[in-house]
């Protein structure tokens, strides 16, 4: 084992986090320094300051550094200096929110295999096989994505720290998120290149918006606060090491609710089309990563059994209906205009295709 001379007994825990400040990992920060814990950003330091906040109950260390591009040595040398100047020897807990390729993971290996106590890496439910076997999602589940080169690279990093943890012990915790969003973005099926706003604004101007497939399949979303509360409460969690545990809501909706409910935020009538996924990934033409966001995920069924989540982190559930929370991303998004970054090139896309699926209606009615 590699910990044997580390002491287990510091009631505030040191947490390191690489990135740290996205959509899911921002939520996460915060709610380490709200319990008073010792967090340590691995980062640029570009979006560091919202967390400033976050910080007055814990403690805020910064460490600017990019992992994928300074070498071991340097990175290795940044770390112990913060290490020697808090007085531990290792942190409780390292989680590393950008890693997505193998390439990412055995960097992370060598630097710290001797320096945390919990490796945490944050996978993907897309990893999930397609076409699923069984509509309920476990844990055991198979992992196989062939649409998806995102999803097989974070099944080949699951691989890759699995054998450690058999071979010498490497406290690794796996995780695996689904569709879990922030005030920042409301989340869709269909969108372009620039997030969720031209979406939002079609809406608003009263323009219809694609909807895939017939809108019937079922989704589940998950807000940020509550991956936050089930993730701390993995960490420094002993059972949870050598496992893979999903976090994701208890909430089944349909993308037709789903599309209903925004457009209820909205206060506005929702013109929905439908469109097959196969037809958006053709006509896109490769524009936008539809064969594996689509095909390889959204398009699909998800209905997960959280029973192991609710097992480790005992009286767990999220709060947050998905009616409620995208109210708060649509009232988030309207009073931030640097949020709406518009995308005239996917508005064109969208008419085309509705124009397309209109032509070829009429062509069959007026035969």
């Amino acid at each position: 084992m590699y910990f044997s001379g580390v002491s287990y007994n510091n009631p505030i825990m040191k947490a390191l986090f690489i990135g740290g400040t996205g959509t899911i990992s921002t939520a996460i920060s915060k709610r380490v320094l709200e319990k008073g814990w010792e967090l340590y950003l691995l980062n640029r330091g570009n979006r560091n300051r919202e967390l400033e906040a976050a910080g007055k109950a814990g403690k805020l260390i910064e460490i600017a550094c990019d992992i994928r591009t300074e070498d071991e040595a340097a990175i290795s040398g940044k770390i112990k200096k913060a290490l020697a100047d808090s007085g531990t020897k290792a942190f409780d807990v390292v989680a590393d929110f950008i890693a997505f390729t193998p390439a990412h993971v055995e960097k992370d290996f060598k630097i710290f295999s001797a320096l945390c106590k919990q490796y945490f890496f944050i996978s993907s439910a897309s990893a999930y096989q397609k076409p699923l076997s069984s509509y309920l999602i476990t844990e055991s589940t198979p992992l196989a994505n062939p649409l998806w080169q995102y999803s097989r690279d974070k099944i080949a990093c699951e691989d890759f720290l699995m054998q450690k943890y058999r071979e010498c012990g490497f406290p690794v915790t796996i995780v695996r998120p689904s569709h879990t969003y922030d005030e920042r973005s409301v989340p869709l099926g269909v969108h372009g290149a620039n997030g969720s706003w031209q979406v939002i604004k079609r809406m608003l101007e009263g323009k219809p918006v694609i909807i895939h497939g017939d809108g019937t399949s079922l989704w589940t979303m998950t807000h940020n606060s509550d991956f936050a509360r089930a993730f701390t409460g993995l960490m420094g969690n002993i059972h949870a090491i050598g496992e893979a545990v999903q976090i994701t809501s208890d909430e089944s909706l349909s993308w037709n609710q789903i599309y209903q409910a925004i457009a209820n935020a909205l206060n506005v009538e929702l013109k929905a089309v439908h469109v097959s996924s196969e037809f958006l990934d053709e006509f896109s033409g490769g524009r936008y990563d539809f064969r594996g966001g689509l095909m390889g995920d959204k398009s699909n069924s998800v209905v997960f059994d959280n029973t192991k989540l609710k097992r480790l982190v005992p009286g767990f559930h999220a709060r947050l209906r998905f009616d409620e929370g995208v109210k708060l991303c649509v009232a988030h998004i309207l009073k931030h205009p640097e949020l709406q970054r518009e995308d005239p090139e996917f508005d064109a896309w969208c008419d085309k295709v509705i124009a397309a699926r209109a032509k070829a209606l009429k062509m069959v009615t007026d035969t």
